[in-house]
Formats: structure tokens, sequence, C-alpha cells
């Protein structure tokens, strides 16, 4: 619910300047009465109305249908004494953040109907006071029908989006995990059975270091390479945890993407031949922060990659199909685009921004070419 301050509804297609006169307009309709006892019953029941909406909005029991009853009484007491139909429109706003489908169809289908019943009552015995605001009613006879299921429907996507951005949250720390215990395996693979080797040849030639010198020293030089082809294993291990190869990236990318629930297409190869792995990590790092942006900002409902080695550079396409930028933002400020730039730029690279129908991403990354000297004449 909103809270207790909200008497003014929010996103709800009209300007707040239109909610505020709403707010003033029925002491308009109430001071156009001759008596002075119907001029006080009718800002004693706006007043009453504001009130009941305020505690409608604090409440979280089964009062909150005790208040919606009251602010219904009010409305048809308000249209038929003074032809006063707005409150119906606070009314429809309220009824649209009941969260409970069956709350929220029962009081829907109720005041849709009070409301009506209120109106042609109305239209019957005071016709010309209605007929001259006969278009404006029509427009709030239509925003009762339209604006609950309106505001329903946007706290849906509001709550769809805040589950959405807390499973992408716990699907990035599933892969953190389950990096660190591919990490843990690949020590375990690497160290175990090589240490535990060195740890039996040495109690081995401590044993044949007095009774059989040669032999032990034996034992030593091959605890030596033993140990040599550990720290090798070790060191190739870490090189690989520092980049990230561009296939690997890309089915992490495709993970994400789906389960944003959007459809991932790709195009290329992704193994890149002769690419140096600090240039192939800094195309990773840009794709994951491309596919991030997708899922958090673009409302898209596709992704699409592509890959494309030149003979001159690399050439990375991503593309979604969803708001794109505003033409009112500078395309590198926000969104990780800037640090995309900035890593393209350290390996001679450019990032190409393209938003028409969604965004296109173009990533430029020139092709180290290495010469092969030719073999002279011996």
């Amino acid at each position: 619910m909103q809270n207790w301050y909200h008497i003014i509804p929010k996103n709800t297609g009209l300007s707040t300047y239109v909610w505020i006169i709403f707010c003033v307009l029925p002491f308009f309709f109430i001071f156009r009465s001759s008596s002075m006892y119907e001029m006080l019953f009718g800002v004693l029941m706006t007043l009453i109305f504001f009130l009941a909406y305020r505690l409608s909005f604090m409440s979280n029991s089964r009062l909150t249908y005790l208040w919606v009853s009251i602010e219904m009484a009010i409305s048809l007491v308000m249209t038929v004494l003074f032809g006063y139909i707005y409150f119906a429109l606070f009314l429809a706003f309220f009824i649209g953040n009941i969260k409970h489908l069956g709350g929220f169809l029962s009081l829907y289908i109720v005041h849709l109907a009070t409301t009506l019943i209120a109106i042609t009552t109305t239209f019957i015995y005071q016709i010309e006071s209605l007929f001259p605001n006969l278009p404006f009613i029509i427009i709030a006879v239509i925003g009762v029908i339209l604006l609950p299921f309106t505001i329903r429907y946007r706290n849906q996507q509001h709550k769809l989006e805040g589950e959405l951005e807390d499973a992408n949250e716990r699907i990035s720390q599933l892969m953190v995990i389950e990096e660190r215990e591919r990490i843990a395996r690949d020590l375990h693979d690497t160290l175990g059975q090589k240490l535990s080797m060195i740890g039996l040849k040495s109690d081995l030639a401590n044993k044949l270091i007095t009774a059989k010198p040669e032999k032990a020293m034996q034992e030593v030089d091959d605890i030596r390479t033993t140990a040599r082809t550990a720290l090798k294993e070790v060191r190739e291990m870490v090189s690989n945890m520092r980049g990230t190869k561009l296939e690997d990236e890309l089915v992490r990318v495709q993970q994400i993407i789906e389960a944003a629930e959007m459809t991932f297409e790709y195009e290329g190869d992704p193994h890149l031949k002769n690419t140096p792995l600090l240039v192939e990590n800094v195309l990773s790092m840009c794709l994951k922060e491309a596919a991030t942006n997708i899922v958090k900002h673009s409302g898209a409902t596709k992704c699409r990659v592509v890959i494309n080695p030149l003979p001159t550079e690399i050439l990375i396409i991503v593309e979604d199909d969803g708001k794109g930028i505003p033409a009112s933002v500078e395309p590198f400020q926000g969104h990780g685009l800037q640090g995309m730039r900035e890593r393209l730029e350290f390996v001679n690279g450019t990032l190409e921004i393209e938003s028409d129908n969604g965004t296109i991403l173009r990533l430029h990354v020139p092709n180290i070419i290495k010469n092969k000297e030719k073999e002279g004449p011996a």
C-alpha cells in the first residue's frame, strides 16, 4: 500500500495538477448550495472523505474495507446532493492498490455499480445541473472502469521487476559460489596428489639417506621435479583465472538472459584464434556488462549477439528490442557504458551505440597481425 500522505495519486496518467483540482473542486460544488446547512454538511463530508482516504492507506487489516465503505457512501452523497462525482476517481485509484484479488474484484464491482446508480439517479432528478458537465462525467466513468486495472497492472509489473532483480542477484551469487567450488576442485586436483607424493617421497628419502644415499638422492630429485611440475600447473591455473574466455562468458550471458525470460540468439564463432588473452578478457567483460544492462534497464524480450572475427578487427554486436536509450540522456553516462568504452580504448578498441527501437552496441577491437619472417636460402 501507499503511505498515508499519498492523498494525490501518482503514476495514473493524470497530472498532479489535475488531482489538486479534484481535491479543491468539491468546495465549488458545495458553495453553489443556497442553504448554509447544506454547505456545512458538504464541507464536513469532504473532510471526512479525505480522513477516511488517509486511514485506508494506513490500515493493513479488515479496517481498510470499513474506510472504503465510508468513502463510497460519501462519494454517493456528494454525487446525489451536489453533483460532484470525482471522489469516485480517488476510490478507483485506491481499489487498484488492493493486492488480494477477491477484495479487489468485490470492491471494483460494488464501486462501479454504486457510481453508475448515483449518476443515473442524479441525471433523473438534477439533469439541469449535470448536463453541462456531461463530457467530464463520461471521462470520470471511464476512469472508474479502467483506472483500478491500470494501477493493479502497474503494481504487479513493479513487483515482477523487483523479483527479477532479486533473481539476477541470486544468479550472480550462485555463479560466484560455483566459481569458488571450481577453484577448490582445481586446487585439490592439481596440488593434492602431488603434495601427497612429495610427502611420501620425503619420508622415503629420510629413511634411505643413511642406508642408500644414492637412492635417497634419486628420491630428492623426484621431489624437486614433482614440485616444479606442481608450481607450473598452479601458475597455469592462476593465469586462466585472470582471464575469461569469450566462449565461457557467452555461456554465462545466455544463462542470465534466459533466466530473465528473454530469448537469446547468437551468431558466429566464439573461439577466437591468435587473440591475446588480455583482449579476449576485455571483450568478455564488455559482453557481460552489456547483458547486465539489457536485463536491468532495457525491458527487452530478445537479445542477439553476433561475433564476427574480421581480417582487420574483431566485431561483436549486442542487440536488444527494448525501449532504447532516451534522447535526453547522454549515451555514455550511466549503465556502465563509459566503463566499457574505457576498457576497449585500453586495447585500442571502440564502442558504437545505436538506439532506435531497441539498442545496438558494436564493439570493435583491431586484430594483432603477426608477420612471419621468410626464411632465406641456406
